[in-house]
């Protein structure tokens, strides 16, 4: 499991002495997992320590104190939302920051007048905590260096010159926290008959993650299709390779695909940045990487994309209590059934 999905010591793989085994492991994982985790990261453990304190306190908010925390115009990526399966038993509760409060924010820190659009939902602080908003900022700012520092591993690793992944700023990040709940039903067997997060893989360059818990319930798909569970280091950050870098290196690199299983009677967290180059950034092959059969990868903008998210995002899950809120701009709180663990 461990040469599946390394335990990287950051510095010591980008030092210039860097150990060619090392160096060997990182690639063997990026091309047939997508993930590493990372330790000696340099994000502060203490951060991170005060930030999952903060959430703690406001996950265990009674329940009609977090619906007050639902966006207010019912932006899915935006503030506090509980998920629950199709007899209203609760999969997870959701928080989500986005990466500016207003587009005024965004302009000030050189975001194209075409995207500012995209910040026009406001991010929800929880008034119980006043100063959140300035620890999950430092939390996030903390965790584009290391993707940063990634993406140059990367490219160490692959030969190329630094810098070669566009990283033009302003970088594009948000971030989500999932919250999964003790899943102890009498009609689930076993943990693995219960996904609490689907299949799935990041649309990011890459994701930065910290999960806690007392099971391992984050597994990532080998290439023929079994699954590995993801363990719960002390310390380490796991790192998802998306589908951004997979874009970049012509599909050399693969896109973690990742899913959650219950874990019956614990619980587990985790808190998702999400790493993106420029809004204004053309995503298409490195020329390094395509040969004479060319590329399938047709040239996109990630504005562009990102422009659709939301309605992608609800046309696959979104609800239709929740697609009419979003359409009429108000707040969606999803009911939950009386047996669930939510409630």
């Amino acid at each position: 499991m461990t040469d599946e999905i390394p335990v990287v010591d950051l510095a010591a793989a980008l030092a210039e002495d860097a150990p060619a085994d090392l160096l060997a492991r990182v690639r063997t994982a990026a091309e047939r997992i997508g993930l590493i985790q990372v330790v000696n990261h340099g994000v502060p453990l203490e951060l991170i320590a005060d930030f999952e304190r903060r959430v703690e306190r406001i996950l265990r908010l009674p329940q009609a104190e977090k619906a007050k925390l639902a966006s207010p115009t019912g932006h899915p990526f935006r503030g506090w939302r509980q998920w629950p399966d199709d007899f209203g038993r609760l999969e997870l509760e959701r928080y989500s920051v986005g990466q500016f409060d207003n587009p005024a924010d965004a302009a000030s820190a050189g975001v194209s007048q075409r995207w500012l659009g995209l910040y026009e939902h406001a991010n929800v602080w929880p008034p119980q905590d006043p100063d959140l908003r300035e620890v999950t900022f430092a939390y996030a700012a903390a965790t584009t260096v290391l993707a940063q520092r990634v993406l140059g591993l990367y490219e160490r690793v692959l030969g190329l010159p630094a810098g070669s992944f566009p990283h033009d700023g302003p970088h594009h990040t948000n971030l989500v926290v999932n919250d999964y709940p003790t899943w102890t039903y009498p009609d689930v067997e076993s943990d693995e008959d219960k996904l609490l997060l689907l299949e799935h893989a990041d649309g990011s360059a890459v994701t930065v993650l910290h999960q806690r818990g007392d099971y391992s319930g984050l597994q990532a798909q080998r290439p023929d299709g079994t699954w590995i569970p993801v363990p719960v280091v002390p310390g380490a950050l796991q790192v998802f390779s998306g589908t951004i870098l997979t874009r970049w290196t012509n599909g050399l690199f693969r896109p973690v695909r990742h899913r959650v299983v219950a874990g019956g009677g614990v619980t587990r967290r985790s808190t998702g940045i999400f790493f993106h180059p420029s809004l204004d950034t053309v995503l298409e092959p490195l020329a390094e990487f395509v040969g004479a059969d060319g590329t399938d990868f047709e040239p996109v903008v990630l504005g562009e994309i990102d422009e659709t998210n939301v309605e992608d995002y609800l046309r696959v899950f979104g609800r239709p209590e929740q697609v009419a809120a979003w359409r009429e701009g108000r707040p969606y709180v999803s009911e939950l059934a009386e047996t669930s663990a939510g409630r």
